[in-house]
């Protein structure tokens, strides 16, 4: 079951990347660069929870960086 939704968002990311490459110009390297690194960022995320769906989100990072700074704000 895992293996299929790996596989379902392999394809979704493909044709993801191969509709917007085509609308992309010669010229935009940068925006090129941009759009698979963002790709494969979120296709190695969606990929990751499926695997350990349990993982913690953005929010817990923003808690462990700003809790510290709240608490000291308080006093």
């Amino acid at each position: 079951m895992r293996l299929a939704s790996v596989f379902g968002i392999t394809v979704v990311a493909i044709i993801m990347t191969l509709y917007e490459w085509q609308k992309m110009n010669k010229n935009q390297k940068k925006e090129k660069r941009a759009f698979v690194t963002l790709t494969m960022a979120g296709w190695l995320l969606a990929v990751l929870l499926v695997f350990f769906p349990d993982m913690p989100g953005p929010t817990h990072l923003m808690d462990v960086i700003f809790k510290p700074l709240g608490k000291l704000l308080e006093k």
